[in-house]
């Protein structure tokens, strides 16, 4: 699987001060937890349930500087919530989202993309469950997914505190969304972010944002 543009959104975005345990959600190939070992000294649980996906993310840790830190792990995430006992200060997820797409031809692709076996809410239960009081749950959605899903995570008494609207090219509508969602009630503080300028190069702020992960822009 090819490294996308929201991984590494969210793995340079998220909100790391303060956390001592983390929980990445369907890592994949390990690269936002990745990400989260460099940015943070926590402890960082990792879980996959296809089955290449986390061989790769186990090789990928493995040959990290970070192994010690991260623990991958081949389960579904429901299944994983409703037996893990400790909580955690971030929970962080890049979820399927293609509710209405046509389905991938590889059983792997469609997987990551469609949420066929991790619908919205079962995922904010398994979270509520596990995420710690004061905790944080990060995750980039679509944009008209993430209104729906702002929504439905009030319902299960989780609150979006800050949102980031991803807008690709100038003149283009946000695409992507950034979402921090709290137990506590809070202002919503809302921005924006653009990936590339009227040339077509990186913007300076998506630059900033995530130089230390990328060898040359």
């Amino acid at each position: 699987m090819k490294v996308g543009t929201d991984g590494v959104l969210l793995g340079a975005w998220a909100d790391v001060s303060g956390v001592k345990r983390i929980l990445d959600i369907g890592t994949g190939t390990g690269l936002i937890a990745l990400m989260l070992a460099q940015r943070s000294q926590a402890s960082i649980d990792a879980v996959e349930i296809e089955v290449n996906a986390f061989e790769q993310a186990q090789e990928n840790v493995i040959c990290s500087p970070w192994r010690k830190r991260i623990n991958v792990l081949h389960a579904d995430f429901w299944d994983f919530s409703e037996i893990q006992t400790e909580k955690y200060d971030l929970i962080v997820s890049n979820p399927p989202y293609f509710n209405n797409s046509l389905k991938a031809p590889l059983k792997e692709r469609s997987m990551a993309r469609h949420n066929d076996g991790l619908l919205p809410s079962k995922l904010l239960v398994g979270v509520v469950k596990i995420l710690s009081l004061d905790g944080r749950f990060c995750v980039i959605l679509p944009y008209v997914e993430s209104q729906l899903f702002i929504v439905d995570a009030v319902m299960h008494g989780l609150y979006c505190v800050q949102k980031v609207n991803i807008i690709p090219a100038p003149h283009k509508k946000a695409n992507r969304v950034l979402m921090t969602f709290s137990r506590t009630r809070q202002k919503n503080m809302e921005s924006e972010l653009l990936i590339r300028d009227g040339e077509g190069e990186y913007s300076e702020d998506y630059k900033k944002l995530t130089s230390e992960f990328y060898l040359f822009f």
